[in-house]
């Protein structure tokens, strides 16, 4: 915990160009040569509409911004730009997961009691440690942005190093400070919420920061992250209502294969930055086409192979049900991802992922009975 702590705010701005003048005449000069061979008659419009969208979002949305995603409004309010390092768009799997958990341990109960508990486990998870880890990846994350997205908040220097840093801190501790308060409040003896929430912000610290860095690895760094969106939560709202068993431990760590595909789509936008920073992401190390089929396996197969031990468990209604939630995923895998995971990669998650995470609460649900 000391490492992680003292290590944090000695990484200065000072030492990196964010604007990156350099690389970025060299990547358009390219470009600009290339078109003119290929296609000399090519209209100044037409080569404009080719070009990488990495300009300022200066007509962006501010819904986009608030959610932390592309097409963003340049916004110069600090308070949005620190909600906006949060990616709450990122929110919700993690307040899904907690959903799971209190219904796994079938012990949750309608009650204004219970309620709160499972409110402030989902602020525990989301707004504070998952604000948490989408503002450290996005500190260690600043060089790979000024190549694919410059005018994101801090390599545009949109907010100061200091600012960035206390946010991080304030995220990390008030989080921690929020598992403490669900141990007491569930009357746990040994302090298990504080622990996992913990391991999990360690576990995110690694992720984003050298000299370990998960994230260059595709295959360890994107099954970290689907452990930490899929099982962290659901162990957290499980325990917050019940006892964690090791068969629980097992599927939802199982289930974070899927997380590990839903990761890789997300790599397919970084493949310039990923290689120039010498990143391993799956996209880089085996070729779009190849990363596309890796991806829909590790979800389908996943999904495939929970239903099958839900079977075997000897409660077919609920493996039909998942099979039932796998069939509309493949469909738009098809639709959109398998042609153009970087163009439909928005449309593909926003029409694919509710019926995953509905997966997710059936599975819960399945445990429970």
């Amino acid at each position: 915990m000391a490492s992680l702590l003292n290590s944090v705010p000695s990484i200065k701005l000072s030492n990196f160009n964010y604007n990156n003048p350099l690389r970025s005449s060299q990547i358009s000069f390219s470009l600009s040569r290339r078109r003119l061979v290929v296609r000399a008659t090519e209209t100044e419009k037409e080569a404009k509409a080719k070009a990488p969208d990495k300009a300022p979002a200066a007509g962006g949305s501010s819904i986009n911004q608030i959610l932390g995603i592309k097409g963003a409004k340049q916004e110069t309010d600090k308070w949005k730009i620190r909600v906006q390092l949060t990616k709450p768009v990122t929110w919700p799997p993690l307040i899904w997961g907690v959903v799971c958990g209190a219904a796994a341990s079938g012990n949750f109960h309608w009650t204004p009691e219970d309620v709160a508990k499972s409110i402030v486990c989902m602020l525990m998870s989301g707004p504070f440690l998952t604000g948490y880890t989408q503002t450290i990846n996005d500190w260690y994350d600043r060089e790979i942005d000024a190549i694919n997205e410059p005018y994101r908040p801090i390599p545009s220097g949109a907010i100061t190093e200091q600012e960035v840093i206390t946010q991080i801190w304030v995220l990390l501790l008030g989080g921690l400070g929020l598992a403490g308060i669900l141990d007491v409040w569930a009357g746990h003896d040994f302090p298990v919420i504080f622990y996992l929430a913990l391991g999990g912000s360690l576990l995110s610290y690694i992720y984003s920061a050298p000299p370990l860095k998960l994230k260059q690895n595709g295959w360890i760094g994107n099954f970290a992250l689907g452990a930490s969106y899929i099982s962290l939560p659901w162990w957290a709202g499980q325990a917050l209502f019940g006892t964690l068993t090791p068969d629980v431990i097992v599927l939802t760590l199982l289930y974070s294969i899927a997380g590990l595909g839903i990761a890789i789509v997300n790599d397919f936008k970084s493949i310039e930055g990923d290689r120039a920073m010498g990143l391993q992401s799956l996209p880089v190390a085996f070729g779009s086409e190849a990363a596309k089929w890796i991806c829909v396996g590790a979800i389908d197969i996943t999904q495939i192979s929970v239903a099958g031990y839900l079977l075997g468990a000897g409660k077919p209604y609920y493996a039909f049900a998942l099979l039932g939630l796998i069939a509309p995923q493949v469909f738009f895998q098809f639709k959109y991802f398998l042609k153009d995971p970087v163009k439909y990669d928005v449309k593909y998650q926003a029409s694919a992922q509710p019926f995953l995470i509905l997966g997710l609460l059936v599975t819960a649900l399945a445990t429970s009975h």
